[in-house]
Order: structure tokens, then sequence, then C-alpha cells
């Protein structure tokens, strides 16, 4: 005779049933996510992928620039500037492939006096967001300068820095263009995001200059570097056009886009840098200026990981590209 389940066989069935979908549901979303990283995964490797596959051809072209720079300008662990006609237009552009949110900036002001060796004064305040990690003024000046005790001492902060047209030097009188451009690092004075530069002219230097008589005109053109917190895991590409007759590369027309967001090289590390250097017999170089006369081979890595704290893990893109402007047997 054929017996119906008892009531206590129906709660086991009930509870074994209860426990195996329990189970199904607890996996799906596990599935859900092992399969949406597996896809950002693949995504992130294939736009760094391609991104790789610019940047060789970019580098293997790479050529004098337009102003007559040299082929590579920078040579950094995770900064490569070099120069190359990326869109064929027969102008040169100035490239710059660089990890996270490090970009170099540049700001002008200029200041005037009237008053027979006076001084002039500008402010720079408020001009870099994140960590600066670089920076420098060039300073010129225009005015009665054509004597060599004719001279503008120049400070920081109060804080004196040095001289321009001082004894020896090739200024004029009353010049077209700016005279006795000098460089001078401020890094120590900028840290602070507030600098205060200061042209004081020596007493015989007077206004005799017109439109207004002035006495002398000054122009600091401060030029710094800064990576901007909370992009770091961001590889990037700057290009910059040739602009003028005379050609240049102003450092505020860069435009820059975004090659990959997740790449997981390390700023600091030369064991997980962007950028290594070999010279023609296949040794590294490791002297950032030495790199920039002597390399002829650059292996790039970049390291994709969308979830780094996660398996599986890191997947490495490497390659070697030689420049053939800078072939082996060229020294």
């Amino acid at each position: 005779m054929n017996k119906g389940f008892t009531l206590i066989e129906t709660l086991v069935a009930v509870l074994i049933f209860g426990v195996i979908i329990t189970g199904l549901f607890s996996i799906i979303p596990f599935i859900y996510r092992v399969d949406s990283y597996a896809w950002h995964q693949a995504y992130a490797t294939n736009e760094a992928r391609r991104g790789m596959k610019i940047m060789i051809r970019e580098i293997r072209e790479a050529i004098t620039g337009e102003d007559g720079s040299y082929v590579l300008l920078s040579t950094q662990d995770n900064e490569l500037i070099f120069f190359s006609d990326i869109d064929k237009d027969d102008d040169i552009e100035r490239v710059r492939y660089f990890l996270g949110g490090t970009s170099d900036y540049q700001q002008t002001q200029e200041c005037v006096t009237y008053i027979d060796g006076g001084s002039c004064s500008v402010i720079f305040s408020n001009f870099f967001n994140g960590i600066l990690n670089e920076a420098n003024v060039q300073i010129g000046v225009k005015g009665d300068f054509g004597l060599s005790t004719e001279y503008a001492n120049i400070y920081a902060d109060g804080v004196s820095l040095g001289s321009v047209c001082a004894s020896g030097s090739s200024c004029e009188d009353c010049s077209t263009v700016w005279n006795g451009i000098t460089g001078f690092d401020i890094m120590s004075r900028a840290a602070d995001n507030y600098l205060q530069l200061t042209a004081d002219a020596s007493s015989k230097v007077n206004d005799i200059c017109s439109p207004g008589y002035f006495a002398m005109r000054a122009q600091f053109q401060l030029n710094w570097q800064a990576t901007e917190t909370g992009v770091e895991r961001e590889f990037k590409r700057g290009v910059i056009e040739p602009i003028g007759d005379i050609p240049q590369y102003p450092i505020d027309t860069e435009k820059i886009t975004i090659l990959s967001h997740y790449i997981q090289n390390q700023i600091g590390s030369p064991q997980k840098s962007v950028f290594k250097y070999y010279n023609q017999d296949g040794q590294e170089i490791i002297d950032p200026i030495e790199r920039i006369n002597n390399a002829k081979v650059i292996k790039i890595m970049l390291i994709v990981n969308v979830e780094p704290s996660r398996a599986p893990d890191d997947y490495y893109l490497e390659s070697k590209v030689q420049l053939r402007n800078l072939t082996l047997n060229n020294e």
C-alpha cells in the first residue's frame, strides 16, 4: 500500500529545499561580482593595450622639435616627453606620457616701477593643488640696463635669489625684448602655495624709457610641476602643438587625455615604473640626464588591475621600442 509523506518528512524536505535555495541565492551575487570584475578587468586591459600601441608608434617616430629641441626632452621613471609628428600634419608636436595627476604648469606676471632705483613685486598664491614636485622662476627685465652698474636684485619672500643684468651681461637700455633672463629654483619658497617675487633695481637704473618714462619693467614666469591627489592610477598623454613663426611649445596649451584609469605602476618604485631606458649595448641607464643623451631603446610596462585588493593578480603589459631617429649605431 502506498503511503504519503509524514509531517516530519515534509518538514525535512522543506528544510532541505530551503537550504538549497538559500545557497543558490548566495552564490548568484558572488558569480555576478566575479563576472563583473572579469569584464571590467578585460576592458581596462584592452584600454591600456590600445594606449600602449599608440604610444609605441609615436615614440618610434620621435624626432627633433620644431624649436630645435633634442628628440627626448624628459626621461623620468613615470614620465616621458619627446617630439613627434603624431597626426602627420608636418608639424612636430611635444608629446608627454605620464602616470598619475602629475602635470607641468606655468603662470606669468609683470610689474613696473617709474622711480630711479625703484622696485616692484608680484604675488602668486594658491597656484597649485595636491603635491608640489618642483618650481622655478624665469625673470627678465626691460628698462635702463645698458651699463654694468645697472642691474636688478631678485628676492623671493624677502630672501635674495641673485641678480639679473649683473656685470658682464648683454642687457640693453630700453630694449623691446626681455633682457637678462635668468632662472632660479624657488621650490623651498613656493611649497606653502604663496610666493612674493620682487625685482629691486640698482640706483643707476633711471626713468628714461618711454612710454611713461619707466625705469624698470620685470617679468616673472613661474613654472612648476604638481601631482594632483586622488588620480594616481590614471595614465595620461599630453600634447602641445608648436605655435608661432619662431616655434614655441607653451605649457598652458597642453591638451591632456586619459588612456587608462586602472594603472597600478607605482611612483617612487623603480621596479614598478612605467619606463626604463637602455643604451646601445642594452644596459639600463639610471641617471635621467644621461638617459636623454644615450637612450636608444625604451621599455614600457603598464600594470593593470581594476581592483588590486582582490584576485586575480595584476596584469602586465610590456613592450620595447627603438627610436628610429636614434639608431643603435648613431652616437
